[in-house]
């Protein structure tokens, strides 16, 4: 048990800054495969927030595989909906017909899909009960407010008064994260002038798991399978406007909300109905120029904050994750000590260009896609049916889509570190 009174200066090996789902597997996976580091996590979140949190998220096959190593996946599967197709068209708002440009086939191997939709509360509850199965201490409703690496560790003192030491800290606090500032490290960020609308929406018939990716002038809209509620079928909707068009949208009369949800959505599964009151968050792209300093390394949207119009945000801090773990846990069983700069120099390196890839890409596709430009929609349109009929292309970027692609870590296959 971590003891946080004003005066006291508990020694940990690794403390996580952040309860969200980064946070949580970050301290699972390091406390899973060296249960003799002492771990706790500390969230300036107020408790049971989480549980708040009517979202979902796409949980590509690595990290499915990730969380059936961790423990967790067979308490979080029943409530998943897997995604069985994914189709992409392009096409404008007013269009009648949407024409089907590409589709793929959902599974990177039999009988495993290459996503699936998880509510986020169910993946965060899941996460949770095994880090306290594990002993892992979770301090909520307390943010960091300073810390000061020196020699062996570093020394990190909490909002309330407390102090405690560790010889790691990571940094998975959000894209707006205030350790990386306080660790001086630099981003490189820029905004779209968007905002992404995220809503549950109730229809009339089965989706049968399938995906669709609309992209529209203004951004993409994209459906997504979720399990069948007490409300019955279900989809998750990530809808990208122009930022002022969005928070309109939001604010506005609800029927002026549903009568655009339905220009976009279409009828194909019948009579559609909000089921949840819709938000609108900014959309950018925010790099750090550098993943490590000293005693401190960051993981998750800390690390890299990008358009989700490839959906890999949240795949890509689970790679994060089970890339420092491994880096982690190895040079601990070398004698190592876990902190050291040279250390965590191995985990910038791995994910480093992975990562500045992936934003890049979701850069150009946005640029590319969210527009009106009549020979440039004619381009990609013809680019978009050409993948179509190249089988192997569309299986390379089907492995890209599940993170099995690249120097994949062990967790991400399934494996112990």
């Amino acid at each position: 048990m971590v003891d946080r009174k004003a005066n006291a200066k508990t020694s940990l090996d690794v403390l996580v800054a952040g309860a969200g789902y980064v946070g949580l597997a970050a301290a699972v996976s390091l406390k899973q495969a060296r249960p003799s580091l002492a771990v706790a996590v500390v969230d300036a979140a107020p408790a049971g927030v989480w549980r708040k949190d009517g979202r979902a998220s796409a949980i590509a096959a690595a990290a499915c595989r990730m969380l059936d190593q961790l423990g967790v996946w067979a308490e979080i599967a029943p409530e998943a909906q897997a995604i069985t197709e994914m189709i992409v068209t392009d096409s404008r708002t007013a269009d009648p017909v949407r024409p089907v440009f590409l589709t793929f086939d959902g599974e990177v191997a039999p009988g495993e899909p290459f996503a699936h939709m998880v509510a986020n509360k169910d993946l965060n509850g899941a996460l949770r009960g095994s880090a306290e199965k594990l002993g892992i201490d979770i301090i909520e409703g307390v943010a960091v407010s300073a810390f000061d690496p020196s020699g062996a560790g570093v020394t990190v003192h909490l909002a309330d008064g407390a102090t405690l030491k560790a010889r790691l800290l990571v940094a998975a606090d959000g894209v707006n994260s205030k350790l990386r500032d306080m660790a001086g490290i630099k981003t490189v960020k820029w905004e779209y002038g968007q905002s992404g609308i995220v809503c549950t929406v109730a229809h009339e018939r089965p989706h049968n798991g399938h995906a669709e990716e609309h992209f529209l002038p203004a951004g993409p809209f994209a459906t997504l399978p979720l399990k069948p509620g007490k409300d019955g079928n279900r989809s998750s909707i990530v809808w990208v406007e122009r930022m002022e068009d969005a928070q309109k949208l939001v604010d506005g009369d609800d029927l002026v909300f549903e009568h655009e949800l339905e220009l976009r959505f279409g009828l194909k599964l019948g009579e559609i109905r909000v089921a949840d009151k819709p938000r609108a968050w900014p959309l950018g792209l925010t790099l750090a120029r550098a993943f490590v300093a000293p005693r401190i390394a960051l993981v998750g949207d800390a690390a890299h904050g990008i358009h989700p119009i490839a959906g890999q945000g949240l795949n890509l801090g689970f790679k994060d994750v089970a890339a420092l773990a491994e880096v982690v846990v190895e040079a601990d069983r070398l004698g190592q000590d876990i902190g050291a700069l040279d250390v965590l120099e191995r985990y910038q390196q791995w994910r480093r260009f992975d990562t500045v890839q992936m934003g890049v890409t979701t850069d150009v596709l946005n640029r590319l896609f969210s527009n009106d430009i009549g020979p440039l929609r004619a381009a990609r349109d013809i680019g978009l049916g050409l993948v179509e009929r190249m089988p192997r292309l569309k299986d390379f970027f089907i492995r890209q889509a599940s993170g099995l692609s690249g120097d994949t870590p062990r967790l991400l296959k399934g494996e112990a570190i």
